[in-house]
């Protein structure tokens, strides 16, 4: 946005703000929360403090500095709020759990350390920042974040110190951390229609069980190689040789294969054409197969007792059963892509492919939040200021987008709206 565009909105952002940042005590602390989110909106390269600071006429550094990395305001009921006005608006049709690398030098700024960067491909010095978004085809929010805290911080009291890192927050694997953002949504009575990941989530089974246990839809993405029984696939109980109560597990007779071992052996007329959305080139679509399978391995393999094994004393075996969906492009020689999903057995594979594809907004979503409003261009080193400002920044996101949905009112197109209209597949 340019300053005319901004200034064009600056009545509606006032009211925004007063919402929003209500739980904000200080009249000037909400007046510098304004004051930051017209800078992340106007056009600019950098959107560090003192690059916003210069671009607006009424932005002082050392006033927003204060606001951003020394203050003590509450972020998450700004998050809440924001979320109670997004939820409705956006309607979702899936919460999205992903990621986000920003890389950093030296080693003080706060859960900085070498790991895996998704913005440069590679290991590399970055802080990670797990998060879930409200996502349709139209529109699409974030609703929550963390900040992945690696295991070297866990006891280093000087940099915790420096960074401000609170007393109770220790290492937590991402899976994890997404399950305490769903638990802290789930507090503020808000549920997702149903979850959606990459493989770097879905493959882990214990995320899979995690959901499952809170009575969560989902529909993973996973590995290649992660296994899986056929559906039809019995195990088999051996004889009882040992003490009174105390029972052998049941064993399946083959091994258990990949999934891409699975998609592969399906007749070819297993796979149907399926359209999910309209891109900027015209339908979108591939063939795809779905079918019930077994999920296997060390994670999942645990004796899950049925109501009739239960008043038998053990286990039968049985493994819970899923959706198998594959992707297999026309022209590839395999399957490329592969998803589990513990939707109910009816479900159209229309609805599963649908879900599937919906991660799309979410790099859109980090496209805008990055490029356009300065996600990654957080110069501060604590813990409280990178949460102030990851809040700001989905504050801004939120307002842009309240805009461009309101009806016969779009808003002004800008770096993280301008590109972002796309039609409902019917």
């Amino acid at each position: 946005m340019d300053a005319h565009e901004v200034n064009r909105v600056r009545a509606m952002l006032a009211l925004y703000v007063a919402d929003v940042f209500a739980s904000v005590p200080r009249k000037d602390q909400r007046a510098k929360g304004d004051c930051y989110l017209r800078g992340l909106m106007l056009d600019g390269r950098r959107k560090s403090i003192q690059a916003m600071a210069s671009r607006l006429p009424d932005g002082d550094e050392q006033n927003l500095q204060q606001f951003v990395n020394q203050s003590t305001w509450d972020p998450v009921p700004v998050q809440r709020r924001i979320c109670e006005r997004m939820l409705p608006l956006i309607a979702p049709t899936a919460w999205v759990i992903d990621d986000v690398s920003v890389p950093k030098d030296g080693r003080m700024s706060v859960a900085v350390a070498p790991q895996y960067c998704g913005a440069l491909g590679k290991r590399a010095n970055c802080q990670v920042a797990v998060s879930v978004h409200a996502a349709a085809d139209t529109a699409s929010c974030p609703l929550q974040w963390r900040l992945f805290l690696p295991k070297e911080w866990a006891s280093d009291t000087g940099r915790r110190t420096v960074t401000r890192v609170p007393p109770e927050v220790t290492h937590r694997e991402k899976w994890r951390l997404a399950l305490d953002m769903l638990d802290t949504l789930a507090g503020w009575g808000m549920r997702p229609p149903v979850v959606v990941a990459d493989a770097a989530y879905g493959t882990n089974a214990h995320l899979r069980a995690g959901l499952a246990e809170r009575g969560i839809d989902y529909v993973l993405a996973v590995r290649a190689d992660v296994t899986a029984h056929p559906f039809e696939e019995q195990p088999v109980a051996p004889a009882r040789n040992g003490p009174v109560g105390c029972w052998p597990q049941p064993r399946y007779r083959h091994p258990a294969p990949s999934v891409t071992a699975l998609a592969a052996g399906l007749a070819q007329d297993a796979f149907t054409t399926v359209a999910w959305r309209n891109g900027s080139r015209g339908e979108l679509r591939s063939r795809f197969a779905a079918v019930r399978i077994r999920p296997a391995g060390k994670a999942v393999e645990r004796p899950i007792r049925t109501a009739a094994s239960a008043e038998q004393g053990w286990w039968d075996g049985v493994l819970p059963d899923c959706w198998l969906l594959a992707e297999w492009p026309e022209g590839a020689e395999a399957p490329t892509d592969y998803w589990l999903s513990n939707l109910p057995a009816d479900m159209a594979i229309t609805t599963l492919v649908r879900l599937a594809k919906v991660r799309w907004r979410i790099e859109h979503d980090y496209r805008e939040l990055k490029h356009g409003l300065g996600l990654d261009h957080f110069e501060g080193r604590s813990w409280p200021g990178w949460h102030h400002h990851v809040t700001l920044v989905t504050a801004a996101h939120a307002f842009l987008t309240e805009q461009r949905l309101a009806p016969k009112a779009p808003g002004p197109a800008s770096p993280s709206t301008r590109s972002s209209m796309h039609s409902r597949t019917p």
